[in-house]
C-alpha cells in the first residue's frame, strides 16, 4: 500500500489483484469501518460479494453511525457526524454508492448539491444567562502566550507527545479561551486528554480554523447519519451478495504467530445463542474492529435514568480486543484506552418536540424557522454558563424520513457528567429524559414556572451514557494501537478507531474509513493508491492564512513583544519586500501592507473564513 495525490490515481480503477477469486473475507463489525472494507474489497478488490462476510453484535449494522426509532421509547440518535470537504477517503468511496434520496445520484453528489445550496452555518454559537447570546463575535480570545503554546504543540514531534496531556501544553490563556470552549464542545476533549491527538487535530483541521467559531467549515447531511449514509452503503453490499451475520457476537480470534509471520486461523462467534467457528486458511482475509466509542451504551427514557455500566461483558469489541492483545505485543494496549471510563464518558440525549410550544425558544436562539427544512443551529449551541458545558442541536428537519412533519427532532450532550445541573439539582447521569429536558429548557430561557409541564408534555426525550465515547482520547503511547496491518500480518488487519494510522484524526468518519481502505488495499495489494491525509498542514498558504485568523485578524506586528524584537522582525519584513513571500504574507494579513499596490500571488485557492 502507498500513498497518492491529485486525480490522476484517484480517477482510475486498479487491475483486478491476482488469486482474489480463491479468497474469502471476514468482517467484525459493521460500523464505518467494516462497512467500508466490504465496499472495497468489492468496487477495487473486485470480490465476489457473497465471499464477504460482516459479523455484527447487534441487530442492525452502522455501529456508532445510528439513527433509530425503539417503539417503547422514540426517536434516538447517540451522537451526530458532520464532514469535512477533505476526507479524502470518504468521498472517493461515496462517489460510488447510490444515494437512497435520489437513485440517480450517489452519496457524494446529493451531499454536494445539498450543501451547496444550503451552506451551513451558525448565527448563535453559545449563549449565557438563560438563551441569551454569549458575544463571542466568532472571536477566539487568544492571547499571545495562548497562540505560542498552540504553536509550540503544533510543531512538536509526535514521538515526544507519548503519555503526554493536553494540560502538559495548555495553560489557563488557552484553557479559559473562547477558542477551548468551541474546540472542546465540537470535538469532545477535556483538559485531561492526549496532546498527542490534539496535536494531529491542530494540523489536520488547520485549514478550517477560520471555519470553527461559527461552523462555516462543516456539512452536513440530510437525514441522521444512519439513513443517510449507513442505509445507502447496506444496500449497495446486500445488491452485491455480501453476507451480513447479526446479532452474532465474536469472542475470541486465534493467531498463529512466529517472529516472522502471524496468521489469524479462526474466528469464534455466538450467533443467537449457537457457537460457530469459522477457520481461516492464509489466503483468507480477516478484518477486526478492535474496540468501540459507543460500547456499553446504555438508553434511558423519559422517566428512566440512562444506566453508567462499565463492566465489558464477553462479545463485546474491548473484550476481544483485550484477548487478541495477549497473543501479541504488536496488536496493542487496550487497557490504556478503557482504564478509566470517569474520564472518558459523556452523556447525550434526543429530544423529539411533541408541540408548537418550545419551539419558539429554539427559533429566537437559532434565528431560522426550524421548519424550514433547512439549517436549523448550523452545529452545536453551547450553554457557556452550563454546569454540564451542555451543547445541543438541530440539524435540517425531519431528522427522520419517518418523523412527524409537526415534530422537531434535535440532540444534545453534556461534557460533565458528575456535577449537578444549574436548574435540576442532579448529575446528568442520575437524570430522566424529562430532568434532563428541564435542564435544557432552563438554558433555552423558558420560564421556571413552565419547565417541568413543557418537559413532561411537550417533549420526549432519550437520555444515552456512553462510558467509553472518547477513549480514543485518552493519552498514549506509540504501539498502545495496533498498526492497520501489524508487522508480518499475513492474512488480516486492524479497522476502526483504535487502529493506528498516521496523520488522520480519530472521532472522525474519514478515520474509520480510511483503516478500512488502508486493510483491504494493503491485504489484497491493490494497485492504486490510497489518498494521503489532506496536506493543509504543510500548505503555507492554510499555515498563514491560520496564523491571521487564530489571532482574531491581528497582524504579528500587533504581538506584544520587546524593542528588540520589534526591531528584528521589522528589519525581516523590510528584507522580505518586493518577493512573493511578502506578497504572501500581506495577503493573508500576517503584516499590515505599506504598499497598497503591493501584488498578491495567486494562491488558487478559497480559504475558510475569508468568504
Amino acid at each position: 500500500m502507498y500513498y497518492s495525490s491529485g486525480n490522476y490515481e484517484a480517477f482510475a480503477r486498479p487491475a483486478k489483484p491476482e488469486g482474489i477469486e480463491g479468497k474469502s473475507a471476514y468482517i467484525i463489525g459493521t460500523g464505518l469501518a467494516g462497512l467500508t472494507a466490504a465496499c472495497y474489497l468489492i468496487r477495487d478488490a473486485q470480490m465476489d460479494g457473497s465471499r464477504v462476510h460482516l459479523f455484527e453484535r447487534d441487530a442492525e449494522p452502522g455501529g456508532a453511525c445510528d439513527g433509530w426509532e425503539y417503539p417503547q421509547i422514540g426517536f434516538t440518535m447517540r451522537g451526530g457526524r458532520e464532514m469535512d470537504n477533505h476526507f479524502e477517503v470518504m468521498w472517493d468511496l461515496f462517489r460510488s454508492i447510490p444515494s437512497i434520496e435520489d437513485e440517480h445520484m450517489s452519496i457524494l453528489d446529493y451531499y454536494y448539491q445539498l450543501n451547496k445550496r444550503d451552506p451551513n452555518y451558525s448565527l448563535c454559537r453559545a449563549t449565557v444567562n438563560r438563551g441569551e447570546d454569549a458575544g463571542l463575535d466568532n472571536t477566539f480570545g487568544l492571547s499571545d502566550k495562548a497562540c505560542m503554546e498552540i504553536m509550540n504543540l503544533f510543531f512538536t514531534p509526535e514521538d515526544e507527545l507519548d503519555d503526554k496531556a493536553i494540560t502538559d501544553y495548555f495553560s489557563d490563556e488557552v484553557l479559559d479561551s473562547n477558542f477551548w470552549l468551541y474546540w472542546r464542545t465540537m470535538f469532545g476533549f477535556e483538559n485531561w486528554h492526549s496532546a498527542l491527538e490534539m496535536k494531529r487535530y491542530i494540523q489536520r483541521f488547520v485549514h478550517h480554523v477560520g471555519g470553527l467559531p461559527d461552523f462555516s467549515a462543516l456539512r452536513f447531511t440530510q437525514y441522521n447519519q444512519f439513513e443517510s449514509l449507513i442505509l445507502p452503503t447496506v444496500n449497495y453490499l446486500k445488491v452485491h451478495g455480501v453476507q451480513f451475520h447479526l446479532n452474532t457476537e465474536v469472542v475470541d480470534v486465534t493467531f498463529s504467530n512466529t517472529e516472522e509471520r502471524k496468521v489469524a486461523t479462526e474466528v469464534q462467534t455466538i450467533c443467537e445463542g449457537t457457537p460457530k467457528a469459522f477457520h481461516l486458511t492464509d489466503d483468507d482475509l480477516l478484518f477486526i474492529t478492535n474496540g468501540s466509542c459507543v460500547a456499553n451504551s446504555s438508553f434511558g427514557s423519559q422517566d428512566k435514568p440512562a444506566q453508567f455500566n462499565t463492566v465489558l461483558e464477553k462479545g463485546t469489541g474491548f473484550d476481544l480486543w483485550r484477548r487478541i492483545a495477549r497473543q501479541d505485543p504488536s496488536f496493542g494496549h487496550p487497557e490504556k484506552f478503557i482504564g478509566d471510563p470517569e474520564k472518558s464518558n459523556w452523556m447525550s440525549a434526543t429530544v423529539t418536540t411533541l408541540d408548537e410550544k418550545i419551539v419558539p425558544y429554539i427559533e429566537k436562539i437559532c434565528r431560522r424557522d426550524p421548519f424550514s427544512g433547512g439549517v436549523v443551529t448550523g452545529g452545536i449551541v453551547t450553554a457557556k454558563d452550563s454546569n454540564w458545558l451542555l451543547s445541543w442541536t438541530f440539524n435540517r428537519q425531519p431528522q427522520f424520513r419517518a418523523q412527524p412533519d409537526n415534530e422537531l427532532c434535535g440532540w444534545l450532550y453534556g461534557l460533565f457528567t458528575d456535577v449537578p445541573g444549574n436548574y435540576v439539582k442532579k448529575t446528568l447521569r442520575e437524570c430522566t429524559g424529562k430532568e434532563v429536558c428541564m435542564e435544557w429548557l432552563y438554558h433555552l430561557g423558558v420560564p421556571e414556572s413552565q419547565i417541568e409541564e413543557l418537559a413532561e408534555k411537550s417533549a420526549n426525550t432519550v437520555p444515552c451514557m456512553m462510558p467509553y465515547i472518547t477513549a480514543f482520547f485518552m493519552p498514549r503511547a506509540a504501539g498502545d494501537r495496533p498498526d492497520v496491518v501489524p508487522e508480518g500480518a499475513v492474512n488480516f488487519a486492524f479497522i476502526g478507531q483504535f487502529a493506528e494510522t498516521p496523520r488522520d484524526t480519530i472521532f472522525t468518519t474519514e478515520y474509520s474509513m480510511r483503516t478500512g481502505m488502508e486493510a483491504v488495499y494493503t491485504l489484497c495489494n491493490i494497485d492504486r493508491g490510497v489518498p494521503e491525509v489532506w496536506g493543509s498542514a504543510f500548505d503555507i498558504r492554510d499555515l498563514l492564512n491560520a496564523t491571521t485568523l487564530i489571532r482574531d485578524g491581528k497582524p504579528i506586528t500587533d504581538m506584544d513583544t520587546n524593542p528588540l524584537e520589534k526591531l528584528a522582525l521589522h528589519e525581516g519584513i523590510e528584507k522580505l519586500k518586493g518577493t512573493d513571500l511578502y506578497g504572501l504574507l500581506a495577503a493573508f494579513g500576517v503584516i499590515p501592507s505599506d504598499d497598497a499596490d503591493a501584488p498578491a500571488p495567486a494562491t488558487g485557492a478559497v480559504y475558510p473564513g475569508m468568504h
